[in-house]
């Protein structure tokens, strides 16, 4: 039986990988044992951090109520909580846009969750 050198398919893995950590610096661009583990890290990092862009947004959001809110004098949790006795079914990222863009329609709003 002939012998059949794996050269063709080492170098292709090797340039796949060294394709994907194009752009970094040092040895991590272009040394496979260190770009391997360069690329397994910005994996992992991309994935926690899209559950953190959610996170920080979602701050974000309460920031320009609480904000936009304390103008009119109640604070965030007073209106979040009043929003949810009335009944009023309005996610934190549409009310941040409404209290940025549209401060006549906020008022609107607080005046009918306001005791």
């Amino acid at each position: 039986m002939t012998r059949i050198k794996g050269g063709v398919l080492h170098a292709k893995r090797r340039r796949g990988i060294l394709k994907h950590t194009k752009g970094y610096m040092w040895g991590r661009k272009s040394k496979i044992k260190v770009a391997k583990t360069a690329r397994s890290k910005a994996g992992q990092y991309a994935f926690n951090d899209r559950k953190v862009k959610k996170r920080t947004a979602r701050g974000l959001w309460q920031i320009k109520i609480n904000a936009a809110a304390r103008k009119e004098g109640i604070s965030y949790s007073k209106l979040m909580d009043a929003l949810k006795k009335k009944g009023i079914a309005l996610d934190r990222k549409v009310l941040s846009q409404i209290a940025q863009n549209y401060p006549a329609l906020f008022k609107q709003i607080l005046a009918v969750v306001k005791p």
